[in-house]
């Protein structure tokens, strides 16, 4: 996997506590009009969610697979969703609203983000790489030495935030943005799985072997990327699970193995006790958000949920296949 598809990947794996520190290092991503028009998507479409029920006999937890950049075009959502949101007396997210949202979520980000061994970007990438990495953003307007101080995986991450938002896709318009929101609205409580600085733990101890690995895709081929971004949305947007799978999952595992252990496999099995406790200790419908890579596969939590036990079923009105368990697909 490159290292541009990793961090198109990571709109599918963490929340958009990303983008609260990326944005400061590195500007926008030039693209034509062409480019911005062949990446609309008309706005009367909502959709296919990528969502499943799952239950013990007296509740159940409704798993929605998220995107954390969307666009206004991307709404309204699903009556499946709506109505998921309404059954359920609480959500819950990958990290808990009030530390997304905490004044020192950006500072915590960005020391993630560094070396802790005295390291400079110049180090770990080669001459001509770094050369190249320098031009892109002076063309951009920015200074290499902004990001200088950052592991690849988060330099990386911010051309790819800066590629988004060239395109009208927007954290604040992401569907957890977008459902937090919601729930604040209607009085829900809400939660998380993990803590803030578990996350990041995680993206921080990605090897750094595994995250320079495709730079050079990303600077030799900076034309290719929208369609990139494209295709990883539009298979979001059409709820397509193999698909997706196929653009994300098996090629992350496949190259780059210990990545995709530590943000996906290692995060999904300490969200599984915390699941099955709403669905063993509880009465009460719950809506669970997270980034949609982590519903996918046998190593995903739709999967693990349903080889413990619980009934389980895809929610999905639009689906030509109809509501039958699709696990077969994942």
């Amino acid at each position: 996997m490159s290292l541009f598809k990793l961090a198109l990947v990571v709109l599918l794996l963490v929340s958009h506590s990303a983008s609260a520190a990326t944005g400061r290092a590195a500007d926008q991503t030039p693209t034509s009009e062409a480019e911005s028009a062949a990446l609309s998507t008309p706005a009367h479409v909502p959709p296919v969610p990528l969502m499943w029920r799952v239950s013990d006999g007296d509740n159940a937890i409704y798993l929605l697979g998220s995107f954390h950049l969307l666009k206004q075009d991307d709404y309204p959502v699903s009556a499946d969703i709506d109505q998921a949101f309404a059954a359920a007396s609480r959500v819950v997210f990958e990290v808990a609203p009030e530390q997304l949202d905490a004044p020192d979520t950006g500072e915590m980000f960005l020391a993630a983000a560094g070396y802790d061994d005295g390291r400079t970007l110049p180090d770990v990438l080669s001459p001509k790489l770094y050369e190249k990495l320098r031009r892109l953003l002076a063309r951009q307007g920015s200074a290499i030495a902004q990001v200088d101080g950052y592991e690849p995986w988060f330099v990386n991450l911010s051309l790819l935030l800066g590629l988004a938002q060239s395109l009208e896709f927007r954290p604040d318009q992401g569907l957890d943005r977008y459902l937090i929101e919601r729930a604040k609205a209607a009085g829900k409580p809400t939660g998380g799985l993990e803590t803030l600085k578990d996350q990041l733990d995680a993206l921080d101890a990605t090897p750094l072997q595994e995250q320079t690995v495709g730079l050079r895709e990303f600077l030799d081929r900076p034309q290719e990327m929208p369609g990139l971004l494209a295709e990883l949305h539009q298979a979001w947007r059409d709820g397509d699970v193999e698909e997706l799978d196929g653009l994300t999952r098996v090629d992350m595992r496949e190259k780059t193995p210990e990545t995709y252990r530590l943000l996906n496999v290692e995060r999904n099995d300490r969200w599984i006790p915390a699941l099955r406790a709403m669905l063993d200790g509880d009465d009460e419908d719950v809506m669970v958000v997270v980034g949609a890579l982590h519903l996918l596969g046998d190593d995903g939590v739709v999967e693990k949920l349903q080889a413990a036990g619980y009934q389980v079923e895809r929610v999905c009105s639009a689906c030509e296949v109809g509501s039958e368990v699709e696990t077969d697909a994942l």
